[in-house]
């Protein structure tokens, strides 16, 4: 997802240098979930699968390599500079805003988007799009975080450093709160899949810890959003300094927030 200058849009906008860097760490961490579940589900040759808010490219890779040269991945996002140049006769890559433009045609027998919704602010007209596009039996794969279940990026706040990691993470969560970000949005979702009229919704949760991949992508989102955490006076410059040389260090349990996946079939 893309963001905009002013005070609303995606904080972490796919623009900066950092993006592929955060790409590349969210890969490592989440894809064995995400693809865990898109085999249960059952995704196969042939089918047609609507990826949403791209972003990077190891999902639209991994679906196509599932849905095969008789299959179709179309892969959206608000930016997809990122995903432009996977674009084959499997993969088609579209610059789309999931709640605002309506669904590429067709219908599709998978859905997914990864944290994602959590950084929409019409969630509920997204949602409807999505499910609107399915198949009947079709299948919707919701994955977002829930900041609100796990605030602290150190859990174990043991000293100065993990005090001070957890400082910039709650102002990392108030400059996404400020952009209209749902922070307890990742709970609600086997609810909001059986509102919408899917059935056999289930739901589980992910929270990784102490993995390299959490401090890549500490490291990047903090540079990411470094000028913000200043200008707002959430942190000062010699404070970021200081966290990302701990970061470095290697001697901080570094935990991001769970992401709770949840799934549902249209009737």
């Amino acid at each position: 997802m893309a963001d905009h200058d002013g005070n609303h849009g995606y904080l972490l906008d796919n623009q900066q240098a950092e993006a592929g860097i955060r790409f590349g760490a969210l890969a490592e961490l989440f894809d064995p979930v995400t693809f865990r579940h898109v085999d249960r589900i059952g995704l196969g040759p042939g089918m047609r699968v609507w990826e949403v808010g791209a972003g990077g490219t190891s999902v639209p890779l991994g679906l196509a390599e599932r849905v095969g040269p008789t299959g179709t991945v179309v892969a959206t996002d608000i930016d997809a500079s990122w995903t432009r140049g996977i674009a084959d006769g499997v993969i088609e890559v579209l610059t789309h805003d999931v709640a605002a433009d309506p669904p590429p045609p067709g219908e599709f027998d998978l859905v997914h988007a990864r944290l994602v919704l959590v950084h929409v602010a019409d969630r509920a007209e997204a949602l409807r799009r999505m499910v609107g596009a399915l198949r009947p039996g079709g299948w919707l794969l919701l994955e977002d975080a829930d900041p609100a279940l796990m605030p602290l990026v150190c859990p174990d706040e043991s000293g100065p450093e993990q005090r001070l990691a957890n400082r910039l993470r709650n102002g990392f969560r108030a400059l996404m709160a400020g952009r209209g970000a749902d922070l307890a949005y990742g709970r609600t979702l086997p609810r909001v899949l059986r509102e919408a009229g899917l059935a056999d919704v289930q739901a589980d949760a992910y929270f990784p810890i102490t993995s390299p991949a959490c401090a890549v992508l500490e490291a990047a989102t903090v540079r990411h959003v470094r000028r913000l955490l200043v200008e707002q006076g959430l942190a000062t410059e010699e404070e970021i300094e200081l966290h990302l040389a701990n970061v470095a260090s290697g001697q901080l349990d570094l935990a991001m927030a769970p992401m709770i996946s949840s799934w549902g079939r249209r009737i």
